[in-house]
Order: structure tokens, then sequence, then C-alpha cells
């Protein structure tokens, strides 16, 4: 088993801040950064503190369903479900959760379930089939029966492109990215519309940047290879998505073109479906950790019953600002 001095040296901190963490020391005083770096790191090494062993048995096993399939391509992975361990045990001791993604019309054993987008009355009938307790985040519930985290996407675009423009002046912003279209529903649209509807009110909207395809690493690639070759690049690129941005940037390296000093970049990122290879880059994001808190927090009060008024929080995007843009 690991140790906290190898717990430590992953997270880059030392041991008895690794161990205060763990053992939930409010007392001390680290960033939701740190604290969540100590979790992953020992997430990752496998690490179980006294303390963690100790509550295990007392502990309530939830399993929480994700219905994603309005936001992600149902054939592409959601590897942001692996993480959310992390999330529950800084959040509390009394759950020990497991995450599954759901599909349409498959019934699932699950506790509670947290839903990703606009649904059909179809759906929203399946899901209630599934689970009393249920978490819209950005849907389209108006008749507040059900709990809802509504994020703030205006904002976030509107925060981007005054970074881009006013802050770090660049001359323009243009668009890589992917339409999906699915049973009734289209992906992509909405990050598309908000970015030229932003541009065309700053008078800043050119079409010769704008470039759209599939939402794959292989039309990010080609969309790229295109863009460069017919001068279709703005001094600062929106990438639409993580799939889209691995296949750009891969042509930006082939082409010799550097980032951010040739080209800036923000890649788009909502629900991942890719392992992040840029870390450090410039990300507008959709869901961060604090969407996923304060949808789990609601599902918490449902499940154990101590509340049964619905709530609706509202909450921003956030861009990340990193080494890309």
């Amino acid at each position: 088993m690991a140790t906290i001095k190898e717990v430590a040296e992953a997270a880059q901190v030392s041991a008895a801040t690794v161990s205060r963490v763990l053992n939930k020391d409010d007392s001390i005083s680290v960033s939701p950064e740190v604290r969540m770096r100590i979790f992953q790191a020992a997430h990752a090494l496998g690490y179980v503190s006294p303390r963690q062993r100790r509550l295990s048995a007392q502990k309530k096993k939830l399993v929480i369903g994700v219905a994603d399939w309005r936001i992600i391509r149902p054939d592409r992975p959601n590897v942001r479900l692996s993480g959310l361990s992390c999330i529950v045990q800084m959040m509390t001791d009394q759950y020990e959760v497991s995450f599954v993604r759901l599909s349409f019309g498959e019934a699932r054993d699950v506790d509670g379930v947290i839903a990703f987008g606009e649904f059909s009355d179809r759906e929203l009938d399946f899901l209630r089939s599934l689970s009393f307790a249920i978490v819209f985040i950005n849907s389209n519930q108006y008749s507040y029966e059900f709990d809802q985290v509504k994020v703030d996407f205006d904002a976030g675009h509107q925060q981007m492109v005054s970074y881009l423009l006013d802050r770090k002046r660049y001359t323009g912003i243009g668009y890589i990215g992917g339409l999906y279209e699915g049973d009734g529903f289209r992906i992509g649209v909405h990050r598309l519309e908000a970015l030229r509807k932003i541009l065309e009110d700053r008078g800043q909207y050119r079409p010769e940047t704008i470039h759209v395809g599939e939402i794959s690493r292989e039309s990010g690639y080609e969309l790229t290879m295109k863009a460069y070759r017919e001068h279709g690049l703005a001094e600062a690129m929106l990438l639409g998505s993580d799939e889209v941005a691995e296949g750009a940037l891969e042509a930006f390296r082939e082409l010799g073109v550097r980032v951010p000093k040739d080209v800036a970049v923000v890649i788009y990122q909502d629900l991942q479906t890719l392992e992040s290879k840029w870390p450090t880059g410039t990300c507008l994001e959709m869901f961060p950790d604090y969407v996923w808190e304060n949808a789990l927090e609601l599902l918490f009060g449902r499940i154990s019953q101590r509340r049964s008024q619905p709530v609706t929080v509202l909450v921003p995007a956030h861009l990340k600002i990193g080494d890309t843009a």
C-alpha cells in the first residue's frame, strides 16, 4: 500500500499537509486546488488513511447514474466519472459513491440521477422510473419538480471573449469545432452560436475563421490543416471540444505553428471524453468541480430525505487561464 510520503511527493506538498487534509482537519488553510490534488494523488496511489479505514464500514453505499447522452456522443466515454470519487471524499464521510453512465431505455439500479441537457417527455419518464432523486444540469425543466443546477454559459463565453480581445489584445477570435446529430437533438450548436453572437455584437465576426465539421480528433486535424492553407486562422482560436483540440493541436505541431506565439488557443471543455494532454492549457470549463459538488449536495439531500422542496442553483462557467492563450 502507498505511504503518506508517496502521496505527498505526487501532490507536491508536505506529508503533514497530506495527513491533515485527508483527516479533514478544518484548521488547515489550503486552496481547493491543492486539496483536490491531494485527494487525486491518494486515489491514484490507492492510499487510504487510518481515519478513512475506520469510517469505511459506516458509510452508506450509493450508486449514482449519470445521464449524459444529450451532450456527449453515445460512442464516446465520459472520462470525468473516474475522478468523481475524489470530490465525494472531499465533501462527506457519510457516503461511498460509485457512478454509472446511463443509456436511454436501459434500466439500471441507481439511488439517484444526475442528468445533463434538455430531455424529451419520454426521456423524463424513463429517468423518473429509475429514481425519485434527480438533479438536472442545464436542462429545460421549468416546473420546479426537480432540483436543478444551471450553468451561466453565456457569462462564460463573454468572459472568454473579453479576456482574449480586451485583456490580451488579440485582433480576432476564430473557431474550430464539430456538430453531432442525435435522435431529435444536436450537440455543439450552443457553443458555436453563442460565440457567433458575441463576435457579431462586437463587430468582430469573421466567417472565414469559423470551421465546423464532426466532433472528432480527425475532424479537428483536417479542419486545422484546411484553415491554415486557406489563411483562415484568427490570432486566437476556440477549439470546440477536447477531441477536436487533440487533432487541431497535432496539426499545429506538424505545421510548425507555435501556441500561443503564433496562434492563441482556448479549449472548450464540457464533459471530458479524453484525458487531457494539456493540463496547463487555457480552458473554458463548462462543468467545473463546483458544478458537480452542487449537484451531489442536492442529490444527497434528496436521497437522505432531509429536504423535499426543489432547489435551483445558478453557477458560472469558469475560464481557467493557462499557457496556451
